[in-house]
């Protein structure tokens, strides 16, 4: 008994550690947002105030990047779950005789560092004209996401009975016609997750836009966070906080509104077989 109470004090004390490791960023970053006279490290404001929200929300160069970051997220999460639902469907439903081999091709594909693949997309980019162009960008980064979707989605699509496809069949509906009213609906939890980790994935991607886009306006959100970092070791710590919590929002607000969906799990609630 005392070598039980011993190890769960044990491990609360290490819970207690990490999650102390975790919350004291945060902490740091919510007053420092506030304080005026923001440090390094974490001190109580003497005087409060929103002074760095106005300043950063009214930067046009913020707006400006919060903006393209915004487009280049949901662009391509849009995109990815499109493409994974479509891609995922046959490796799911029908039996091929390469669809092992191709499932470790893709499970091997979502474990390439980028860093390894950066400098010969980057000629390609220069080849092709594409260096600046945020669409390019986008379809990159689609590229880059889809195996780990596809893989994803292939799972939360096995999950999914086909005896309903089946029965929408006999009905008369066409294939795409299941997959859309039959198998989509079923799905969305699985949708859900995919677009909030490619979403997130790419708003907090700083090494692709970074090297693949050069023009200063054109820069998204998560690269415009150096502008706070000034010469010979000087911040704003003040401004970068603010900018951090507003940064920080989209994707809170995506996963709270997401969870109404994501909790729900497969209802196969009145469906039946025909």
């Amino acid at each position: 008994m005392k070598i039980n109470r011993v190890e769960n004090w044990l491990h609360h004390i290490i819970l207690i550690i990490i999650a102390f490791l975790f919350i004291l960023p945060l902490l740091w970053m919510f007053i420092a947002s506030i304080d005026p006279n923001a440090i390094q490290s974490v001190k109580i404001p003497e005087n409060f105030s929103l002074q760095n929200y106005f300043e950063v929300l009214s930067d046009k160069t913020v707006q400006r990047s919060y903006f393209i970051g915004f487009i280049l997220s949901l662009g391509q999460s849009v995109i990815v779950v499109i493409l994974s639902v479509l891609a995922a469907y046959p490796l799911s439903r029908y039996r091929t005789k390469h669809k092992k081999s191709f499932m470790y091709t893709i499970l091997f594909l979502t474990s390439l560092p980028m860093s390894a693949v950066i400098v010969p997309v980057f000629q390609m980019f220069l080849a092709f004209k594409f260096i600046d162009k945020i669409w390019a960008v986008m379809l990159f980064l689609v590229g880059t996401s889809l195996p780990y979707a596809i893989w994803m989605m292939k799972n939360f699509m096995d999950s999914v009975p086909i005896e309903l496809e089946e029965s929408a069949w006999i009905d008369g509906a066409t294939v795409f016609e299941g997959l859309k009213q039959v198998v989509s609906p079923l799905m969305i939890p699985g949708i859900f997750t995919v677009l909030i980790f490619t979403y997130t994935g790419s708003w907090g991607n700083f090494f692709v836009p970074y090297i693949l886009i050069q023009s200063p306006e054109k820069m998204p959100a998560s690269v415009t966070i150096f502008q706070f970092f000034g010469n010979y070791g000087l911040v704003d710590y003040g401004r970068l906080a603010a900018f951090s919590v507003v940064y920080s929002l989209p994707v809170v607000i995506l996963y709270s509104i997401s969870q109404k969906f994501m909790s729900k799990g497969f209802s196969f609630g009145g469906a039946s077989k025909g």
